[in-house]
């Protein structure tokens, strides 16, 4: 049996390889920041071709950090994990995008989702709430705006795909126009009842059904890596999209476990079993479908900032030099001294979806400093996870802990806050890395390097376990507040 399995990690801001061991542990690592595009305030974009460099850098440098020479044969199998709702539509012969890619965070299309936000088909069959975040309307806005795309796409000679798309078609050797549930999920065009795409609601968006990828389980035979681009090849077992791979990551294989990713947004995702079903202020997605299975569903709160707030407080204002020294100027008050910090930097997600809203900031005085700008900006991550889990509670889920990942929970101030404000224990990962590993973990299982997933959950380990010590009711109420002051200025 072969040692090592490869999880290829695509980010919002990064690119990512980590190669692990059938165990979990993290044998090399490599990592490259790529370019974040602004055209217009609310515009978001990426450069496809940038980010396929960028990934197949990084892939090269983990698996010569960790097998130098003839290790690569050591490879077992691949997994990809993706930022979803990322937006690509590139020619199927070139594979040359039309278009650079339209991030998630962006807002261009939300008078297209305004459109359709009273037509129930899309709420009842994707589970989604239609949104600019998701990937239908981004897709229709490339198609009307970028000359010539319309016409090439009806002629069936564009695709479109999630960043998981787009990488399997480049990078394996045969080419593949592939996606999986959980990202099909995130583009408001996918019926998760039925599991296919549905027509009706690509008609309404004027999607041309030719440029859809061919959906398979999410542990499927994606391809074989291209020797001549990375240097070895080894087979593409598994296929999530960055939120989901945590969930599975973090073992969350029962209804009722739930995780929190604290990354560029945060995302809490609550497992709900075999069973599609909606709660209102919440997202139902596809969690995972492995072969031969049914699908598992999960309710999701999307948080659409929160390490980018204090990457925001770092590049935006330069307040900071670096995120590591966010926990110590938090800590250097004894109170936020009612600073409060509404991070709308593109609107609000779950549980209230309004795109109107935006950064505000409360409470200050002649008294104020960056320090109650940074505590200002820690604080309102664990507040709005607050929102969400009170909204899943409401609608019969009981999270009872909450196992958390992400670059963020290294901020011991931040989790302590967590735990206070939702009067639960916040467990911290020991495998940080919950989305890479939970990817290569499902590639692993395939593959039989790992045995299955119940070894996956009694294998996993918590770091560091943060409770509950103080009551935070009274900074909620002066969040609460804060946020009617952001929707008051949202209806000027």
């Amino acid at each position: 049996m072969k040692k090592y399995l490869l999880s290829i990690d695509q980010g919002t801001t990064s690119c990512r390889a980590i190669v692990f061991d059938t165990k979990g542990d993290i044998i090399a690592i490599g990592q490259r920041e790529f370019t974040q595009h602004y055209p217009q305030p609310g515009w978001v974009e990426h450069d496809a071709e940038e980010i396929l460099t960028t990934q197949i850098a990084c892939i090269k440098e983990a698996v010569e950090k960790a097998l130098a020479g003839d290790g690569a044969k050591e490879i077992a199998c691949v997994g990809i994990s993706n930022q979803r709702e990322t937006t690509v539509v590139w020619d199927k012969k070139t594979l040359k995008p039309v278009y650079r890619a339209i991030v998630w965070q962006c807002r261009r299309t939300q008078n297209i989702a305004e459109s359709i936000k009273e037509d129930s088909r899309f709420r009842e069959r994707t589970g989604l709430v239609p949104d600019a975040y998701f990937s239908g309307p981004k897709i229709q806005w490339i198609l009307d705006n970028v000359e010539g795309a319309r016409s090439r796409a009806e002629k069936g000679e564009l695709a479109f795909g999630t960043i998981d798309s787009w990488l399997i078609a480049n990078l394996t050797k045969e080419k593949n126009h592939y996606t999986e549930a959980s990202n099909a999920s995130r583009t408001l065009l996918f019926n998760t009842k039925e599991m296919v795409w549905d027509k009706e609601l690509m008609q309404v968006l004027d999607v041309p059904e030719s440029m859809m990828p061919t959906v398979v389980p999410s542990d499927y035979n994606f391809g074989t890596t291209s020797k001549e681009l990375l240097g070895f090849e080894a087979p593409v077992l598994a296929d999530l999209g960055d939120q989901q791979a945590a969930l599975f990551g973090q073992g969350c294989f029962e209804p009722g476990m739930a995780k929190c990713t604290y990354g560029t947004g945060s995302f809490l995702l609550s497992n709900i079993g075999e069973k599609f079903k909606l709660a209102d202020g919440l997202l139902t997605t596809v969690a995972w479908q492995q072969e031969g299975k049914q699908p598992v569903y999960a309710f999701e709160g999307a948080i659409f900032v929160a390490g980018a707030a204090i990457q925001w407080l770092r590049d935006g204002l330069g307040l900071i030099e670096n995120s590591e020294e966010s926990e110590n100027l938090a800590t250097s008050i004894k109170s936020n001294d009612g600073v409060y910090f509404v991070p709308a930097l593109v609107g609000l997600g779950s549980p209230w979806w309004n795109s109107d809203v935006r950064g505000t900031i409360v409470g200050l005085t002649r008294g104020s400093s960056r320090e109650h700008f940074v505590r200002a900006a820690l604080e309102s991550m664990t507040y709005q996870v607050k929102d969400v889990i009170d909204t899943m509670q409401e609608d019969g889920i009981d999270v009872s802990r909450l196992r958390v990942d992400g670059g963020a929970t290294k901020n011991n101030f931040m989790l302590q806050f967590q735990s206070d404000i939702l009067d639960i224990p916040v467990q911290r990962a020991e495998q940080v890395e919950s989305t890479a590993w939970g990817v290569a973990a499902m590639a692993g299982i395939k593959c039989g390097a790992i045995d299955c997933p119940e070894k996956l959950s009694e294998d996993w380990r918590c770091d560091h376990e943060f409770a509950p010590a103080r009551n935070r009711e009274a900074e909620y109420d002066g969040w609460k507040r804060a946020l009617k002051g952001a929707f008051a200025c949202a209806t000027i």
